[in-house]
């Protein structure tokens, strides 16, 4: 049977028995085309790049998992408001393990559920809701260390009962101490850790062989806490984090020196401030990460967020009873968080440098603006049973969950998503810094 004549790109009939290698060719060509201008994208696997099909259990119906448009966004994720967002929680008090008790709020009997209801909406863009598959596949085979206080284990958590849709971690830990715990995701070779840590540096309680506590600390703000530092060398992410351990009473040594303090009270000790002991620790800790020989991660900073004691301070009757979040128009960043915040952030822009020198990538995940707006979050009185003594009676400082926090998963995977361009961008500079042959 003889084959019809077909119309080819080249402008004129020819026949396809005749010409096999010209038909193969145009297909060759278009693929070509067609696939170009995608090639940033081919790291990932094909499911990532295209809206998802999958139950709506492991994914929210409205979410575009990957597209050229997110990952060439170059609108500020971190910068927007809170909107409604009825499809969340994501997951339960009952149907995750790893929630810790004092940010366990349903179960401690609050009465109200709007502060799980909302999602970050970016000015000029888009936020995903975190995809759990998506995630566990983007990380396949890496590591990420949460390196810091409680906060960071409230968001390690956070992130497990996220990914817990998809499967639990088995807890691979080398020590039974809870502050440093380790997790693998056996499916995807993917392990979280979390290095307890904070205030970054080298410290210890003032009194800490005494028979009472004074809650006063010795910071060591030019040591590197070997704790975590020993160990985070072989991690692909670093996620760094610290702020509320710093309003406590402290000591500063430098060169094994004491060179002032925070409220110590101390006869013939100039008190620095808080502010002080902030900067010098993150000055140190970047230090470290840049100093490690063989790591070659990416560091998040993840900055800091705000409490929201209302009425007095935390140990003086201070609360958080609302129940919606702010508009940005109606709260500002000021004052303390303004300065711990600027802080942080001046210290990583000088540690980025150096490690550009390096090739070390650092990236913001600037989660204070968000947080800012939710005073709603917080545990409050939800965190333990009315007859317990606790010291936060009123926590104010982390968060719920499910809540809010949830909304940095968000965050952390839309960066990883669009890490591969960056990075690339990055060697390309790095390269031609060095004045290296690129190809």
């Amino acid at each position: 049977m003889k084959l019809q004549s077909i119309e080819l790109p080249f402008g004129k009939n020819q026949s396809l028995h005749k010409s096999p290698k010209i038909v193969l060719l145009v297909i060759f060509t278009l693929v070509f085309l067609i696939v170009i201008p995608y090639y940033p994208l081919l790291k990932y696997p094909l499911y990532l790049v295209k809206n998802s099909s999958e139950p709506s259990s492991f994914y929210d119906s409205n979410d575009e998992l990957i597209s050229v448009q997110s990952i060439n966004e170059k609108c500020d994720l971190f910068s927007g408001e809170w909107i409604p967002n009825p499809d969340a929680p994501y997951y339960t008090n009952t149907t995750c393990w790893a929630i810790h008790e004092h940010q366990n709020c349903m179960k401690y009997g609050r009465p109200d559920s709007e502060f799980m209801k909302w999602r970050w909406k970016p000015h000029g863009c888009n936020l995903p809701i975190f995809n759990p598959a998506q995630f566990l596949e983007v990380v396949r085979g890496k590591s990420l260390a949460f390196v810091g206080d409680s906060v960071g284990r409230n968001q390690m958590q956070s992130l497990i009962c996220l990914l817990s849709r998809v499967e639990y971690p088995i807890d691979v830990s080398y020590t039974p101490d809870e502050h440093f715990k380790r997790w693998r995701y056996m499916s995807y070779n993917f392990t979280l850790a979390t290095f307890w840590t904070p205030h970054l540096v080298k410290g210890e309680e003032a009194d800490n062989n005494g028979p009472t506590h004074t809650g006063l600390f010795n910071l060591y703000l030019d040591e590197f806490d070997e704790e975590w530092t020993t160990q985070v060398e072989e991690f692909d992410y670093l996620i760094i984090s610290a702020g509320h351990w710093f309003f406590r009473p402290m000591v500063y040594y430098e060169n094994h020196q004491i060179v002032g303090c925070h409220y110590c009270l101390l006869d013939n000790v100039t008190d620095l401030t808080m502010y002080y002991g902030y900067r010098k620790a993150f000055r140190t800790a970047f230090k470290a990460i840049n100093s490690l020989k063989n790591y070659k991660g990416i560091t998040f900073l993840r900055t800091y967020a705000p409490s929201h004691f209302e009425n007095g301070l935390w140990n003086q009757g201070g609360n958080c009873v609302r129940t919606k979040p702010f508009r940005s128009n109606e709260i500002k960043l000021d004052d303390q968080n303004l300065e711990l915040y600027m802080a942080q952030v001046e210290e990583f822009r000088k540690a980025e440098k150096e490690g550009k020198k390096k090739g070390l990538r650092y990236r913001l995940l600037d989660t204070t603006q968000a947080m800012l707006l939710r005073p709603d979050g917080h545990p409050s009185r939800y965190g333990h049973w009315p007859h317990e003594n606790v010291t936060l009676y009123n926590d104010c400082v982390h968060w719920c969950l499910p809540g809010p926090i949830d909304t940095w998963s968000d965050f952390l995977l839309e960066m990883l998503k669009r890490e591969g361009v960056r990075s690339h961008e990055e060697k390309l500079q790095y390269l031609s810094d060095r004045k290296l042959p690129v190809r």
